[in-house]
């Protein structure tokens, strides 16, 4: 009997755990099947954007507008909650509070960074000068602006060539989805890699100062993961939320391994439409949408992380000031690449926004952050992945798709 794709990437993630914890240093031996994985994922993503995205649009027609409502009022709904979230729980359990970060404190330069000057720039960057440029460059939020103006101005061509161009993106879709599955076979032998690199180099005295950071910040993901988003998916589909959390468990698998919405797209959009039932015309549209600029885990996490630099710099926020940061947030999230860590790199936005942008201290904090991110990074990309395939599942739903989660009928 095979075993199923989620058992397989568990067992990995069990094996690598082990051979790093036994072997140490050495298991970096390693560190090259991760590596290969994570070029292979990445090969396919701009390509796979570039056909899903235009062949969506396409197919939407003209309910493009109908669709794109939806998707974005989804993506604000559960960002807003994440960040309320977080802005709830770093003040109540007050992370930063009484921290000494003495002996754990890393040097960190900050100009090492590169970081938008205002959250303006994130709506300005979305206009790509040279969309050929953006697909070299991987600039993904510049490459959807671009498909989507793109993708709905053909439907207005006259019928033939309308025709060419429908094939031929739909036929690009369908190559890239095939690609895809054979990139997806190697799964289990990526994660094992990544997780046995990541063991291996990570050191354990730096959580010991920054424990009640990671925490707060673990049991706000897990309770918008595992109890929000559940709730918010059974009242807009009324299907049992189980079913598409094993429909989405190599996604999920995939996404702690590689700390990336980008890197899992390939991932999640195969498990969406082959265990959840949804259809190319939705998936290709609102999932790598949502890999772009729905960041659920990563608004969270920047909301009661700005907090924790606060309360450990002995700064108390107004509720002026923490209503910055909500926006702020937001609007950070919705800039951050979908890479390992951007969400780190954004946190500045929202310092500055606060007035905490230049205080020495707050780079130091923020260096400690860094050096025990990884972990965190990997479960907000789980969260990530996780609200944008429930999106997915919710549009179709309203959009009168009833075939969902054929095999678990």
């Amino acid at each position: 009997m095979k075993i199923k794709l989620y058992w397989q990437v568990l067992i990995a993630m069990v094996l690598g755990i082990t051979f790093a914890l036994i072997f140490k240093e050495q298991a970096l031996i390693a560190k090259p099947l991760g590596t290969i994985f994570m070029r292979l994922l990445k090969m396919i993503i701009v390509p796979l954007i570039i056909f899903s995205i235009t062949s969506g649009v396409i197919n939407l027609g003209k309910n493009i507008g109908r669709v794109g409502a939806k998707t974005f009022g989804y993506y604000l709904l559960t960002s807003l909650i994440a960040i309320v979230i977080g802005l709830t729980l770093a003040n109540l359990i007050k992370p930063g509070v009484g921290i000494d970060l003495g002996s754990v404190a890393t040097e960190f330069d900050p100009a090492l960074l590169s970081t938008p000057s205002s959250p303006f720039d994130i709506i300005i960057r979305m206009i790509p000068l040279n969309p050929l440029a953006a697909a070299v460059e991987g600039d993904i939020l510049g490459i959807i602006f671009w498909c989507i103006v793109f993708g709905s101005v053909i439907p207005q061509l006259p019928k033939k060539h309308r025709l060419v161009l429908n094939q031929f993106f739909n036929a690009g879709f369908e190559a890239m989805m095939i690609l895809t599955k054979a990139v997806i076979i190697f799964l289990p032998i990526g994660v094992f890699g990544l997780i046995s690199t990541a063991v291996a180099t990570t050191g354990f005295e730096l959580f010991k100062g920054v424990a009640m950071y990671m925490v707060t910040i673990t049991i706000g993901l897990t309770l918008h993961a595992f109890v929000i988003l559940p709730v918010i998916f059974f009242l807009f589909t009324r299907i049992n939320p189980i079913k598409h959390y094993r429909a989405i468990a190599p996604a999920m698998a995939a996404a702690f391994s590689t700390s990336s919405s980008g890197a899992t797209l390939p991932v999640t959009m195969d498990c969406v439409e082959t265990n959840a039932g949804v259809s190319n015309k939705i998936s290709s549209f609102v999932l790598p949408l949502g890999a772009t600029i729905n960041m659920d885990g990563t608004a969270l996490y920047e909301c009661a992380g700005v907090l924790f630099i606060a309360q450990a710099l002995g700064f108390d926020l107004s509720f002026t000031q923490q209503l910055i940061i909500v926006i702020t947030a937001f609007l950070a999230s919705v800039g951050a690449a979908a890479i390992p860590s951007a969400g780190l790199v954004m946190i500045f936005i929202v310092l500055d926004a606060v007035g905490l942008g230049n205080h020495p201290g707050a780079a130091l904090i923020v260096g400690t952050m860094l050096a025990v991110d990884r972990p965190l990074d990997m479960y907000r990309t789980v969260v990530n992945i996780t609200s944008d395939s429930i999106g997915a599942v919710i549009v179709a739903k309203s959009e009168g798709e009833k075939d969902l989660y054929p095999n678990q009928k």
